[in-house]
């Protein structure tokens, strides 16, 4: 059995998904991928059904009734891995944004000490392609934000390019964990860093989208502004829940 489980939220991928999953596939290392769906009507969980005949034993699926945030998919996929044998767990875009070759990378920065592994576009100035200048902005400017709240040295806090050594998930009470959309991410490496984990950052190049639609929206980004500071003031007066 791999080592290794990639999961994926999905949306309306049906552009997407297919390829996603067969690149993966294709990497020298052996992952298996788990695709959660959250009942799409473009009909990505019946492509997912059809790709299970040829990767049965690899390539699993789980599909939720209605879109109920970025978040909640994660943690529903992090349950499902955690019940089983995997001891890398790692979270991947299904629209390319994040190059399945990194997978590699953050694989390897785990196995040579690292809790966490995060891929950065921020570590090494900012390696983002195809996105507007007004997005870039408030990408970096909500990341020197995070890091100002927190106290976390993360340089790309908000990333969703990451790979967790199953012990870290362990540690986490994923029931208590608040937040759904970006702010999950930047809740995620809180909680580990104010467990002590150690967190690496791996620099990448994140390419936007091509095919399919994003799924930023305002109030995702208010959650991330507003969420941070009571993320914060929730770890200082309820350090248990933490």
């Amino acid at each position: 059995m791999a080592d290794g489980l990639v999961i994926i939220p999905t949306f309306n991928e049906i552009e997407n998904v297919e390829a996603i999953i067969k690149t993966v596939f294709d990497l020298k290392k052996d992952f298996h991928v788990l695709i959660v769906d959250d009942n799409s009507p473009d009909g990505t969980a019946a492509n997912v059904r059809q790709l299970q005949e040829q990767f049965s034993d690899k390539l699993f699926l789980e599909v939720r009734t209605e879109k109920s945030g970025l978040g909640t998919a994660y943690i529903h996929g992090f349950k499902w891995a955690l019940a089983r044998d995997y001891e890398y767990i790692f979270e991947m875009d299904a629209d390319f944004s994040h190059k399945p070759s990194d997978l590699l990378r953050l694989h390897r920065a785990c196995l040579n000490g690292a809790d966490m592994a995060i891929g950065s576009r921020y570590k090494k100035g900012i390696n983002v392609v195809n996105w507007p200048l007004g997005r870039i902005l408030l990408s970096y400017g909500a990341s020197f934000y995070v890091k100002l709240i927190t106290g976390m040295r993360i340089n790309d806090p908000t990333a969703g390019f990451v790979c967790y050594r199953r012990k870290v998930l362990e540690s986490i009470d994923l029931d208590s964990v608040r937040f759904i959309g970006y702010a999950f991410q930047i809740e995620m490496k809180f909680r580990a860093h104010l467990k002590k984990f150690k967190i690496e950052e791996v620099s990448i190049i994140f390419t936007d989208r091509i095919n399919g639609q994003s799924k930023m929206s305002s109030k995702i980004v208010w959650e991330a502004v507003f969420g941070v500071i009571v993320m914060k003031i929730r770890s200082i007066f309820q350090k248990g829940l933490f």
